[in-house]
């Protein structure tokens, strides 16, 4: 699977940005957090709500809308969320965040 750029860190405002890539079907969050990149799929799997504004926690980050939470890491979630999103290998290289996908 080929990486690719898709932002600058100053892009991001609060350390998050969404972004489409060609090929997805859903938008990616994609969250900077230290040295660390997380991309997950930004479409809660319990009700379609964005993720990107909802509040992290450790490594999840929680859906406003009911509460499931997902793991920015693996993209597993938390009952009321029926199955996981997808999880992104991210990270930041020569000034800008890679993706791949």
């Amino acid at each position: 699977m080929p990486w690719i750029p898709v932002a600058r860190p100053e892009e991001f405002v609060g350390g998050r940005k969404v972004v489409e890539v060609a090929g997805e079907k859903t938008p990616i969050l994609v969250l900077i957090a230290g040295e660390e990149v997380f991309a997950i799929s930004d479409i809660c799997t319990h009700d379609k709500n964005p993720l990107s504004d909802g509040p992290v926690e450790d490594e999840f980050i929680k859906c406003t809308r009911h509460g499931a939470k997902f793991n920015l890491r693996t993209g597993k979630a938390t009952l009321p969320a029926p199955r996981p999103v997808k999880a992104y290998r991210a990270k930041l290289k020569d000034g800008q965040v890679w993706l791949e996908v």
